[in-house]
């Protein structure tokens, strides 16, 4: 399938209800409703029906409950793959786990693989070990969540075997406070660089129940790191267009992905 020569990404930035599942599903339902125009992709913050806590066994749910039947309503009456994290209960696990739903209904998922120690994040979820590839009208995208950004290894846009990179466009949502924003701001626009691809962010706004702040900053960037969208420090919901002519054209123009390390992760 040959992509679409646009994409069109809704970044949703917006303040949660502490561990309030119903409250937050019905104010997003909402903000969804607000956007105007066609998306094909619609972005929330991580762990947005609770706030990033780690209370597993109060807020957690199994697969194909509230929140992922919300998704698929919300991704089938605005005709949008709709992607976002909560806490997920799988197999005697918990996952923080990204939810990608598509307008037909059908369920991808990508599993956060660096787990924040400084909240103990790592004592009571378990790691993801797969990173899949998402594709909306052939654009391929990669899946991130908030602490993942940190490691760019992880990340990295390896050369698959036809000769062609693996994404095209690289997304982090998160719950990353408002105390190392300027890691935020300046990792952001690395992953574009190193990567050759598009990269967006979206962070949430406000304070959660652990009193700890959050400023935002969700933001676009394209593959030379230039800042294609920020949404600052209030809640707000903006669509940023991708160019995919402009990708390939630069990707041409200056090769340096030709010249990557091969190498294997364990």
């Amino acid at each position: 399938m040959s992509p679409a020569s646009t994409l069109q990404i809704a970044l949703v930035q917006t303040d949660l209800f502490w561990k309030d599942r119903v409250a937050n599903l019905a104010m997003l339902e909402e903000k969804l409703w607000q956007i105007q125009g066609p998306v094909d992709l619609i972005l929330l913050p991580e762990m947005f029906p609770t706030g990033f806590t780690m209370d597993v066994k109060e807020v957690s749910e199994p697969m194909n409950l509230h929140v992922s039947k919300w998704m698929q309503q919300m991704a089938k009456q605005k005709k949008a793959v709709v992607a976002g994290s909560a806490i997920i209960q799988d197999s005697g696990h918990f996952y923080n786990r990204m939810f990608w739903v598509s307008p037909s209904g059908k369920i991808d998922f990508y599993d956060k693989r660096h787990l924040f120690r400084m909240a103990d994040e790592h004592q009571f979820f378990s790691a993801g070990n797969q990173l899949p590839i998402f594709e909306i009208k052939g654009w391929k995208i990669c899946p991130q969540i908030c602490y993942d950004l940190r490691f760019p290894v992880w990340s990295r846009n390896k050369i698959q075997s036809e000769g062609q990179l693996a994404y095209d466009l690289i997304f982090y949502i998160a719950s990353w406070p408002a105390a190392r924003a300027s890691a935020w701001d300046a990792l952001l626009p690395a992953r574009a660089i190193e990567n050759l691809a598009y990269s967006i962010g979206v962070n949430r706004v406000g304070t959660d129940g652990n009193q700890i702040p959050y400023n935002g900053h969700s933001a676009a960037y394209d593959f030379k790191g230039d800042c294609l969208l920020n949404l600052g420090e209030e809640e707000s919901i903006q669509v940023v267009s991708l160019d995919f002519g402009k990708l390939m054209q630069y990707r041409e123009k200056f090769p340096a992905w030709r010249d990557g390390d091969s190498f294997h992760l364990e």
